[in-house]
């Protein structure tokens, strides 16, 4: 976003945070660059192995090196996508972070907000361009490194992690830009309401992580569970690749009944008992199938964005109450 294609309080605002910005743009660009770079040279280690004609099972010097580079790149670029699913599951709290310090926390501590309210700007057109801003350069930008990053982790030869990690799961999807929304507004409501420059980053952080750990804890109740039931003395099939574990147990008639119900003593003869006296008819086992990521996704990217907009609406209502 150029300076000079702006107008008015958005331009000066990247006038004031250009450092910031262009700080921000080079760590961006520094991660897809390495993301990249890490998939380029992984695929061509793996190029080198399938061209020696060696396996596995080889054991000549010549394919024991071989393969320990091939395994080394793999174990490299698995890293670095690790990482950066961690900086993208932090990067909404950065930003919200940096929304509820230095673009409105300190200026609301230092008064220089009235020098813009004494300029033909209201309190709320002064919010809202501080809001705009930001929000216009995530809506942009974090699709763009959710994209590189699932994109990275297509590459073949790729020992990554399950699309249900926490880490990845953060960094893929819609999820990453309704994420970067729900920061910006916990920021400006947070700035709003103690007007305190490092007080509100830490509340606005704080926030932030305990909507993630409680939508993390409830993720997989908001989508409907694949269930298979297995017949009681039937040898139970394996679950699809690529699958959530979400929970199972016994099944007596139509009710789900905790494992623990009958498999909590060791004596087989009481275990028996058991299974009859609560006519268990066989086990069930609850999960989701990498199918469900999208559902999943959706509806968390929904719940996210109604939090974003109750956190919007009341610091809107917190300055037009201090401030009318």
């Amino acid at each position: 976003m150029s300076a000079l294609a702006l107008r008015g309080p958005a331009r000066v605002i990247v006038l004031q945070h250009r450092r910031a910005l262009w700080i921000a743009g080079a760590l961006a660009l520094a991660g897809v660059v390495l993301m990249t770079a890490s998939v380029w040279w992984n695929s061509g280690t793996a190029d080198a192995y399938a061209d020696s004609g060696c396996s596995f099972m080889d054991t000549s010097l010549r394919c024991q090196a071989v393969f320990d580079d091939k395994l080394s790149h793999q174990a490299w670029l698995r890293d670095v996508l690790r990482y950066a699913g961690v900086a993208m599951m932090v990067l909404p709290a950065a930003i919200g972070a940096f929304v509820a310090g230095p673009m409105i926390g300190r200026e609301l501590e230092s008064g220089t907000f009235r020098l813009a309210w004494s300029q033909s700007v209201s309190p709320a057109r002064w919010l809202l361009t501080k809001l705009t801003v930001p929000a216009a350069i995530t809506v942009v930008a974090v699709p763009v490194l959710s994209a590189v990053y699932a994109w990275c982790r297509t590459s073949p030869d790729t020992d990554r992690l399950a699309w249900y990690d926490t880490s990845v799961y953060a960094a893929t999807g819609t999820l990453p830009t309704a994420s970067a929304l729900l920061g910006i507004a916990l920021g400006a409501l947070a700035a709003l309401l103690v007007r305190r420059t490092l007080l509100a980053m830490s509340i606005t952080a704080l926030a932030y992580g305990a909507v993630a750990l409680t939508l993390g804890a409830v993720r997989s109740s908001l989508w409907a569970v694949t269930t298979v039931v297995t017949p009681l003395n039937a040898t139970p099939a394996g679950l699809p690749g690529s699958t959530l574990f979400v929970g199972s147990g016994l099944m007596a008639g139509e009710q789900q009944l905790p494992g623990e119900t009958c498999y909590r003593d060791p004596v087989p003869e009481l275990v028996d008992r058991c299974l009859a006296d609560h006519h268990i008819t066989g086990t069930y086992t609850d999960y989701h199938p990498a199918s469900h990521f999208w559902p999943l996704q959706l509806v968390g990217t929904g719940i996210v964005l109604v939090l974003a907009a109750v956190a919007l609406a009341l610091a809107f209502r917190v300055l037009r109450r201090r401030h009318a």
